[in-house]
């Protein structure tokens, strides 16, 4: 079972495909990328864009159906990718947010400039809920890539982060590729995504990202984010590294 938990696979919605056929199209290249299992997290309460529940909903179903139709084994959960404010927590509370895969691990993203000063209080107030923030692609934020600590102190305060695919390998820069790997090797990415928007500029990767770690013998790497995000799914606790045993493969688990 091989989880892709960040994608912009749902049509019309927001920078991601724009129409049903450009859907299954990436469908089609998460299948043969070996992706069993993917979660649409559409933009929400973004500057720009924000999907609806129903939307989400009906696209979910639309596309399980249709992959059903075509014999692709590949399942669809619901989600969002939820620009903080200082309204996240209500939001979440009053049901106006999703998580990922009706579990309790909620995607949000930072605005890529900067850190809100709210965010660790947005945290808190979510663990509160007994739900536990995720945040997106961090190495392509600003503020992150100037000062890596400043993800390790949201952590600290018991978030946890995403690494994009496309950081990884390569796709946007030198600069964003060392950062995300300077992040891995400090314990402060948990799960991994390919943040997939489209077949061009924007494409999965999913395989590539987990080849270039091989290549810098970074299995065991491989092999704690692949296991973070199946947990997603199972709604159970996340495998996270001893900070001390950081760059090395003791690995501590709650449960």
């Amino acid at each position: 079972m091989i989880i892709d938990m960040h994608s912009h696979i749902l049509n019309g919605v927001d920078d991601g495909p724009k129409t049903p056929e450009e859907s299954m199209v990436l469908l089609e290249q998460a299948v043969k990328e070996g992706i069993t299992d993917i979660i649409a997290t559409s933009h929400a309460y973004h500057p720009q864009f924000h999907t609806t529940f129903d939307e989400i909903n009906k696209q979910v179903n639309d596309l399980n159906r249709e992959c059903g139709k075509r014999g692709m084994p590949i399942n669809i959960f619901t989600g969002q990718e939820i620009r903080v404010s200082d309204q996240t927590a209500q939001l979440l509370l009053a049901g106006e947010a999703l998580g990922l895969a009706n579990s309790k691990y909620v995607l949000i993203e930072l605005p890529s400039q900067g850190i809100p000063a709210f965010t660790t209080h947005i945290i808190q107030q979510i663990l509160n809920q007994n739900k536990i923030p995720i945040i997106a692609h961090p190495e392509r934020n600003r503020s992150i890539v100037e000062k890596p600590s400043r993800l390790a102190k949201l952590v600290q305060n018991g978030a946890l982060a995403q690494v994009t695919a496309g950081s990884l390998c390569g796709h946007f820069g030198k600069t964003i590729q060392r950062t995300a790997v300077q992040l891995l090797d400090a314990n402060l990415v948990h799960v991994y995504g390919s943040d997939v928007h489209n077949d061009t500029t924007r494409p999965f990767l999913f395989d590539k990202g987990l080849d270039y770690l091989d290549k810098l013998k970074k299995h065991e790497y491989v092999d704690i984010l692949l296991e973070n995000n199946a947990r997603i799914l199972t709604n159970k606790e996340m495998i996270l590294l001893e900070p001390e045993e950081i760059g090395k493969a003791k690995w501590w688990k709650v449960f």
